[in-house]
């Protein structure tokens, strides 16, 4: 046989092993190593105690929108507020309907804080933000995510609480916030977490870490949207 003839025959062997093996996967489907490699195939999360509050029985959508910055603050609310009222309005929906819940970490972790707090502590919490009071254009001393006006009116912490929305505030950064706090006025760092904890917002919870609170909510099938 010719060298030519050779090569010939072997490139059809090769040719008709590929089509066989094309055709079993048609009808077989992906082997069983690559449809592992494809996915999370046999994965389950690890529950903890501390992340129970996540699983909320009878909803239908679970949201997570995350904010680490003070504009990101201002629009994780606002986000809240859209999502809500176009499930209202395109899918016949209601507020019920959702487990929603707001991320303050971060920069923007005092948004997490109620106005006591911004009064006694503002311009302490505002040294990372840059905030300015809409209505007096001086530093906040005040909470500014539930100052009614503009064309979010309706987004404020205590409008969107009253809507069911829950909020996760980054402990590691609160401890910080509150040793920062304690140094410039001569008090424990423990003393003034404690106040802010015991300061928060309504429809708060303290979780150990915002970025860990991200990822264990989509642990528990929330959709997460990232604010800024």
């Amino acid at each position: 046989m010719k060298k030519d003839d050779e090569i010939i025959q072997r490139r059809s062997l090769m040719t008709g092993v590929g089509a066989a093996a094309l055709a079993g996967l048609v009808a077989g489907g992906m082997p069983a190593t690559a449809s592992a490699q494809s996915g999370n195939a046999g994965f389950t999360p690890a529950r903890h105690d501390e992340d129970a509050w996540f699983d909320v029985p009878g909803v239908t959508h679970r949201v997570f929108i995350d904010s680490a910055s003070a504009q990101g603050g201002q629009d994780a609310l606002r986000f809240a507020f859209n999502i809500m009222n176009a499930h209202q309005a395109a899918y016949a929906g209601s507020d019920a309907d959702y487990a929603m819940v707001v991320c303050y970490r971060h920069a923007s972790t005092p948004f997490g804080y109620g106005d006591a707090l911004w009064e006694k502590y503002g311009e302490l919490l505002n040294r990372r933000m840059n905030l300015t009071d809409p209505t007096t254009k001086a530093t906040p001393v005040r909470n500014i995510n539930n100052i009614s006006g503009g064309p979010f009116s309706g987004a404020t912490i205590d409008a969107m609480v009253a809507r069911g929305v829950r909020f996760a505030i980054c402990a590691m950064a609160t401890r910080g916030m509150a040793g920062l706090i304690a140094g410039e006025t001569g008090q424990q760092t423990d003393a003034v977490f404690n106040e802010i904890v015991a300061g928060a917002i309504p429809n708060a919870r303290f979780v150990p870490a915002g970025v860990m609170g991200a990822t264990r909510a989509q642990e528990y099938g929330y959709s997460l949207l990232s604010a800024g």
